[in-house]
């Protein structure tokens, strides 16, 4: 399965950089994600329970970043194991762009599943793996924006805090 799309966030680009690099900020956009952590240097590890059509897993996985441009692209790459259900693995490439109002944040997306997940038909598995992936991107896009909305809300420190630190004091 393979998905293209866009998103314009209203942020400037080291601030949305910095988002995609933060294990806080993936875990709360990440749908059903239990837990994160690890670093970009060393790879994430999580937890995510899933629903796809009648079989519910957990997966734990890991998600590495590489071909990694400072503040103008990445790739994510992860997989993730759920036992009996099967596997999950995919990448996303992800690229941004000064765009009037913000950032544009542009991906192509590739998933594959095996074992269980695989006989479940790829009707169902591409309906689900662009769901996920629109799931992921339009949160992302509301956490880097609602921080960015707090700190211009906050009247009480003179120097507007990045969303590191709004997240890290809140």
């Amino acid at each position: 399965m393979n998905l293209s799309d866009s998103k314009l966030i209203a942020a400037d680009r080291d601030e949305v950089w910095q988002a995609l690099l933060s294990a806080d900020v993936l875990q709360k956009c990440v749908p059903g994600c239990k837990e994160m952590s690890g670093s970009p240097e060393e790879g994430f590890q999580a937890t995510v329970t899933q629903k796809v059509g009648p079989v519910k897993a957990t997966f734990k996985g890991a998600v590495t970043l590489s071909d990694i441009v400072e503040g103008e692209s990445l790739t994510l790459s992860g997989e993730g194991k759920g036992g009996a259900a099967g596997f999950a693995k995919g990448g996303a490439k992800v690229v941004l762009t000064d765009e009037d109002g913000g950032t544009l944040l542009s991906y192509d997306v590739e998933a594959k599943v095996g074992g269980k997940l695989a006989q479940l038909g790829s009707r169902i598995i591409d309906g689900f793996a662009k769901k996920m992936a629109d799931q992921f991107f339009e949160e992302f896009r509301n956490v880097v924006q609602g921080l960015s909305d707090e700190s211009d809300e906050s009247e009480d420190s003179e120097k507007k805090k990045g969303w590191l630190g709004r997240l890290v004091s809140n």
